[in-house]
């Protein structure tokens, strides 16, 4: 998501175990950096939560963090983030005698450290020898039983906190970021990668642009070189957005896109972007593949099939006539904590 855990406290990775340590007597997150200039640095929420962050290499400050604080305080180690983070969860649990769990966000064997020589037989040992799994989605957790032939296995969807993504008001929003007030404005925030799909959308805009002098594009999120941003006066760039601007940028759309590919990671994927744009009550058009197909199964005209420019124009001409709105329980991440809380202790 271009976030820290510690820096920004964002997303699964943070909220998540924070969380959970209101249904435990304490709770430790030690989140491990790949770049080399993280120092040892700790944030104590409360009395029951503290988070430890430094570079993967330091051993040495990761030997103290566990003898001196997780060895004597925690039964258990619950491993995410990648490959590489989850195995190193098997073999810390390995040496300290602990029964471990894993976190799986995505699916971490399409991510790049899977081609590293070695590291995907590792985890999948891990995966194997695990207590327990916990997935994003139901696609995943469905994998991950017939691949593994794991016995354990229960799904999270990534959400919100609930409160920060509410409807507000579309033109102040608009205002705001200094976009268009008038016209309609379709949008994406996050990852405006090839690997998501997010061509097909400036292939789809283009065409619609031609004869829809009214309608702009509105981007947000880190960019992809080998699919830069094309050029044309309404499509609107707003760079990496705060946490804070979120909701404002999905409140001044009249459509919200998810764009995925039908690939290794889009098939297992549920992007936390999905519940953030349903609390804002915002129409939403997402790609029929995976966990979307699956959420948005009774609303047909919010899904696109992934590999249509076509269809993906016919859709959005569709909900941009006759916006649909879609009604679906949004958990939040205490509720998720008390389903994981629960999990554990079975």
């Amino acid at each position: 998501m271009g976030k820290d855990v510690l820096d920004d406290r964002y997303g699964r990775l943070f909220n998540l175990p924070l969380e959970l340590s209101l249904f435990t007597n304490s709770m430790t997150a030690v989140c491990m950096d790949y770049h080399i200039n993280r120092k040892l640095k700790v944030v104590e929420i409360d009395s029951r939560s503290r988070f430890y962050g430094f570079f993967i290499g330091s051993i040495i400050d990761f030997i103290k963090v566990f003898n001196s604080v997780i060895f004597a305080r925690h039964d258990i180690v619950i491993g995410s983030s990648d490959c590489l983070l989850a195995t190193f969860a098997m073999l810390t649990a390995w040496v300290y005698r602990r029964p471990y769990y894993l976190d799986l966000y995505d699916n971490y064997e399409s991510f790049g450290l899977a081609k590293l020589p070695g590291v995907l037989w590792l985890y999948r040992r891990a995966v194997k020898g695990a207590k327990g799994i916990c997935c994003v989605s139901d696609a995943l957790a469905d994998y991950i039983r017939q691949r593994y032939q794991h016995p354990n296995v229960i799904t999270l969807e990534s959400t919100i906190s609930g409160g920060d993504f509410i409807p507000l008001n579309k033109q102040a929003c608009r205002e705001k970021l200094k976009l268009p007030v008038q016209g309609t404005l379709i949008g994406i925030a996050g990852a405006l990668d090839s690997s998501r799909g997010i061509d097909l959308l400036y292939r789809s805009f283009l065409q619609l642009a031609e004869s829809d002098l009214l309608l702009h594009l509105v981007l947000a999120g880190p960019t992809d070189n080998a699919c830069p941003i094309p050029a044309h006066p309404r499509i609107h760039y707003l760079g990496m957005l705060a946490h804070q601007d979120i909701p404002v940028f999905y409140n001044a759309l009249d459509l919200a896109v998810i764009c995925m590919r039908d690939s290794d990671f889009g098939r297992y994927a549920f992007p936390q972007k999905t519940y953030e744009i349903l609390a804002c009550k915002t129409p939403v058009l997402a790609a029929r593949v995976g966990a979307l197909a699956q959420l948005f199964q009774n609303y047909p005209r919010c899904l696109y099939q992934p590999d249509s420019v076509e269809d993906l124009s016919t859709k959005i001409l569709d909900l941009l006539a006759h916006p649909e709105s879609v009604d679906l329980p949004i958990p939040t991440w205490a509720e998720q904590a008390e389903k994981l809380a629960a999990w554990l202790q079975t």
